[in-house]
């Protein structure tokens, strides 16, 4: 009995590699880069008034967390201290069904971040050009799109910690308006405007994308567990604190625009709680809600690029990618996964504002099916293997709390238009000719692959235990 315990630590606990030169991020930086990953504040949430009226709006971003961001946060925390290292969901699925499913997952998450990530310059700019009109469209917009994808991209460049402490910064200026706006909003606030309704009015499809985009990315701060500090009490503590943030974040500005102005659901498209914030305070909450909206969509990109680059770095790692991936600058980022990373949100930042986010959704829902396979998976085959966290559930209730994500997740799917259906496919596809690329030109030594030596060999720790059971 005390050997299969040997080989459970191996499949989870001490899976961190040797990293302790590079400086750990620490609980409060780790709340507001989850806060950043997942939400960035209420800028974005007013399409779902345009597509469902103030009640269903207001209810989709109270109970749909219960649906989907607990569930997915719970998972997060405990995958995420049973395997603390850079490459996050790509090794929990790879434990649990294979390093070719392993790929497949990393390279449909890596992708639906950085198709993700392309909307934040946009937006970035979309927020000013009301100040400033050059930048609306033309070679200007361009110009400016590559500026701030350059100046962000060198911010991870220079290390986690600095963005971490800068969402901190960006998180208390993002919010604090809307805080202004409920003060001021108090005598001119209608409860009666909360419970309007028109069931046959309603853009099922826009409605779900609205509520899934802003709500879902949980998992991603699981690439970045290799750089946390004691990872498995601060994540689920951090992931904890996020939660309660990002509902409040997205439901309190809901509650007191709808309540305090007339509805024109027409109105209520990307960029119109600055227009509530001007008609409630005046010119000057307006600009401090558009600035707030801008540096926000600058703290978004920081914390997906990190995410997105360590996954690269984490799948190095595991020789799942080339070496080079793997590596660090002399500030303990991953240069290539940056570097790819930023090059992919410049291609891809023609994009319109609902591709970019009905895309992503897409790719996410397929990453998310793999890793609800591997939670359970993992459940009932090392049941007894050491999780730092565990969700208090056994294994019938693990699987059931993955079904209401799992139906949340076919509805989305079949909701896709044919386009993003097409598009989403193909990329998948062209996942399943990477992998056997790669593998190729290692037998053929093309290209030289190296696994960490600080990690477990989670795949022959796996076997070992299945045949001292059987």
């Amino acid at each position: 009995m005390e050997s299969n315990d040997a080989q459970y630590v191996e499949l989870g606990e001490g899976s961190s590699p040797n990293l302790e030169r590079f400086q750990k991020v620490s609980i409060v930086p780790l709340v507001f880069l989850i806060f950043y990953e997942v939400s960035g504040g209420p800028f974005g949430v007013e399409d779902s008034v345009q597509a469902a009226g103030p009640l269903l709006a207001l209810l989709g971003f109270l109970l749909f967390p219960f649906v989907w961001s607990i569930p997915e946060a719970l998972i997060t925390a405990e995958m995420g201290t049973m395997f603390p290292e850079n490459g996050g969901y790509v090794v929990w699925v790879s434990s649990a069904l294979g390093p070719f499913w392993g790929f497949q997952q990393g390279w449909m998450k890596w992708l639906s971040g950085v198709i993700d990530n392309a909307l934040y310059p946009v937006l970035f700019l979309d927020y000013l050009k009301s100040a400033f009109p050059v930048l609306g469209e033309g070679f200007p917009r361009i110009v400016a799109v590559l500026f701030l994808t350059l100046v962000l991209t060198y911010m991870n460049y220079r290390g986690l910690t600095i963005v971490g402490w800068l969402a901190i910064l960006l998180g208390v200026f993002s919010l604090l308006p809307f805080v202004v706006m409920g003060i001021v909003a108090i005598p001119k606030l209608k409860p009666s405007r909360w419970f309007v309704v028109d069931l046959n009015n309603v853009n099922w499809g826009w409605y779900l994308n609205t509520l899934f985009w802003n709500l879902n990315y949980w998992d991603s701060i699981s690439t970045l567990a290799g750089e946390v500090e004691n990872p498995a009490k601060t994540l689920p503590t951090a992931l904890f604190y996020a939660l309660i943030l990002v509902v409040f974040g997205y439901f309190f500005p809901l509650l007191i625009s709808t309540g305090a102005v007339p509805l024109d659901r027409e109105l209520w498209f990307d960029g119109y709680f600055s227009e509530i914030a001007h008609l409630l305070g005046g010119v000057w909450l307006r600009s401090w809600v558009q600035g707030a909206s801008a540096l926000s969509n600058m703290g978004m990109f920081v914390a997906e690029m990190s995410s997105d680059s360590f996954q690269l770095l984490g799948m190095a790692e595991r020789g799942m990618l080339p070496e080079f991936f793997a590596k660090r600058s002399r500030y303990g980022t991953p240069i290539i996964g940056i570097l790819f990373s930023a090059s992919g949100v410049i291609l891809l930042s023609w994009l319109s504002f609902q591709e970019i986010v009905i895309a992503e959704n897409f790719l996410y829902c397929f990453g998310m099916i793999m890793e609800f396979i591997a939670f359970v998976k993992l459940r009932m085959q090392h049941p007894a293997a050491p999780r730092p966290y565990k969700v208090p559930v056994g294994t019938f209730g693990a699987i059931l709390m993955c079904i209401p994500p799992t139906l949340l997740i076919l509805v989305v799917l079949v909701l896709a238009s044919s386009k993003i259906m097409v598009i989403s496919i193909f990329t998948v596809v062209i996942g399943f000719v990477i992998q056997p690329c790669l593998s190729y030109s290692e037998r053929k030594r093309w290209l030289r692959f190296s696994r960490s030596s600080d990690l477990p060999d989670i795949y022959s720790a796996s076997a070992h235990y299945q045949s001292n059971e059987s």
